[in-house]
């Protein structure tokens, strides 16, 4: 029998501690493993590249907002990955949902409710809160913003997020592994297929999509 593998994505273990039990009290022979930061989460799955089902939060060390769920579509396309998160605002559920999550679940969802969304998301289908539809779900005047930052391969999206923090192409290359010139490259790649002039655009157009009002780098 095929193992069902799931990865809980999320800064905080008492979270993590609550989430595992919800999940092995309806799945009890799932293998289930955890990622406290979005690089435990990358190794996680490089890993373990048949992982099922990734739950997201969307504020961990190393990703900004949506910034790590553009990631791992580009980069884990094959692996399904739904957020968790305690922000229930209706356009980041929309956002969230038109950068490929497979399913959208608030914090404030009772253990049976996890469940019921656990059993959609794994038996292939979607997941999104109450009171927002599915015809609702792809409402969303900033459309292409999300289509031009699917044009950005997995290392230029670790770039743009890097620029998002304020990184200089230095720090890049060093936090990369390669040299200067190189991340100068990815730099200029990225600004042409965003169709912007210079950083500071890509930037501002990033956290535009990919960040969320109030959000930091970490909490919730």
């Amino acid at each position: 029998m095929t193992v069902l593998r799931l990865v809980i994505a999320d800064d905080h273990p008492l979270f993590r501690d609550a989430l595992r039990v919800t999940i092995a009290q309806g799945y009890p022979k799932a293998e289930i493993t955890e990622a406290d930061s979005f690089d435990a989460l990358r190794a996680r799955l490089e890993a373990a590249p048949d992982t099922d089902l990734v739950l997201l939060d969307l504020k961990m060390p190393g990703m900004h907002g949506l910034s790590g769920l553009l990631f791992m579509r580009a980069a884990f396309a094959a692996v399904p990955v739904a957020i968790i998160s305690a922000e229930e605002q209706k356009t980041i559920v929309r956002r969230a949902l038109e950068m490929g999550a497979v399913g959208y679940i608030p914090k404030s969802t009772g253990a049976d409710g996890i469940r019921a969304a656990l059993r959609a998301l794994l038996s292939g289908g979607a997941w999104i809160p109450d009171g927002l539809s599915h015809a609702d779900a792809g409402k969303d005047d900033e459309t292409p913003l999300p289509a031009r930052l699917a044009r950005l391969t997995p290392q230029q999206i670790r770039v743009l997020m890097m620029l998002s923090e304020g990184y200089q192409n230095k720090k890049i290359a060093n936090m990369l592994g390669v040299s200067e010139a190189t991340a100068k490259a990815h730099v200029s790649a990225i600004l042409e297929k965003l169709e912007v002039e210079n950083r500071t655009q890509a930037v501002i157009l990033a956290r535009r999509i990919a960040a969320l009002p109030d959000l930091g780098s970490s909490g919730s």
